[in-house]
């Protein structure tokens, strides 16, 4: 199995190979991807030295296109798929369809990875982006249980990459347009759901305010830690409530190290770390863990056993410190 991971910058690029990535993820410094934040992903230039140094070590670099294109705004994407076919990366990651139907028709070489913003959950969907696009991947939304997987994998057309570690959201992939309420801007074709142009933090008194525009999303001393502002994680106060509360999220991680040895049998082929807008540092420990992990799988399947130790490191970096499988864990259908 392929280990996937989140490269943000050129320094998460090299602590993830440092650390034994297979390959890595990432976006160009604009809308066409779904981490769209200043300071983060590559310029073109930017983008063939990570493809360079990438390709001297045998690894793989994989752009991330999974926003959608407003009308009359197409040429800002249909740019990126070019720059991607000249640098010769080793494919895309893609969600919009007309955008699939350009890098299939113009840059036949060019591997096509059907992005989780698709949403694609069952075999006619992935058997329709493969006759039409000609896609070589899909990555499974998280919202399937492991049975799920499982049976979907039996039959897929194209390989299944699924996400392995990382923020977890309330939202199915691609239908999310919680936060567009209180930016005025979707995340599904802005390129973030919390737009840094929105946020603010504030002091008052012995309190630091977190908001998004005028709401109110987070109220906690000046020392506590906090994630990046996202609607569906804030505190809020409901009806008849003295203390605000987690009420449509909790801040957790998904953790599927438990789930290893199925989603090896299911013939997974990639696993993927999700965390594009985390720190080098982040990259490299979760890297780390589960190239640890995968190799000891591989090595003997039927002793494998997950140690402790890796738990603990993930929980360090998890959200909340706290980890869940997630739907993975589902018994419902």
């Amino acid at each position: 199995m392929e280990l996937l991971c989140p490269a943000g910058n050129l320094a998460s690029m090299k602590a993830a190979f440092n650390a034994g990535a297979d390959a890595v993820y990432l976006g160009l410094k604009n809308d066409t991807n779904a981490r769209s934040f200043a300071g983060l992903n590559f310029s073109p230039a930017q983008l063939q030295k990570a493809a360079t140094l990438a390709h001297q070590q045998n690894r793989k670099v994989f752009l991330t296109l999974n926003t959608f294109p407003k009308p009359g705004e197409e040429k800002r994407w249909y740019e990126a798929i070019d720059i991607a076919a000249d640098i010769g990366l080793d494919a895309l990651i893609v969600a919009d369809m007309s955008l699939l139907d350009y890098a299939n028709t113009k840059h036949k070489q060019l591997p096509l990875h059907l992005s989780v913003q698709a949403s694609a959950t069952n075999l006619a969907a992935l058997s329709f982006y493969k006759d039409n696009f000609n896609i070589e991947r899909a990555v499974l939304p998280r919202v399937l249980s492991m049975k799920q997987v499982s049976d979907l994998a039996k039959v897929s057309p194209v390989e299944l990459e699924v996400f392995a570690f990382g923020s977890l959201c309330i939202m199915a992939e691609g239908r999310c347009h919680l936060s567009s309420y209180v930016t005025g801007e979707s995340p599904n074709t802005g390129g973030s759901c919390s737009p840094a142009k929105h946020v603010r933090w504030q002091d008052e008194g012995e309190d630091k305010l977190t908001r998004l525009n005028d709401v109110l999303i987070e109220r906690s001393s000046k020392d506590q830690h906090l994630g990046y502002p996202v609607v569906c994680k804030g505190r809020y106060l409901a009806e008849d409530d003295s203390t605000p509360n987690y009420l449509l999220e909790s801040p957790t991680s998904l953790n599927t190290l438990s789930l290893l040895p199925k989603l090896a049998k299911a013939g997974i082929k990639s696993l993927k770390i999700e965390g594009r807008q985390r720190s080098p540092a982040y990259v490299g420990q979760v890297a780390q863990v589960w190239r640890q992990a995968i190799d000891r799988y591989q090595a003997n399947p039927e002793a494998f056993v997950e140690s402790a130790a890796w738990n603990q490191a993930l929980a360090k970096v998890s959200e909340g410190q706290i980890t869940t499988l997630g739907a993975y864990a589902r018994q419902w259908q």
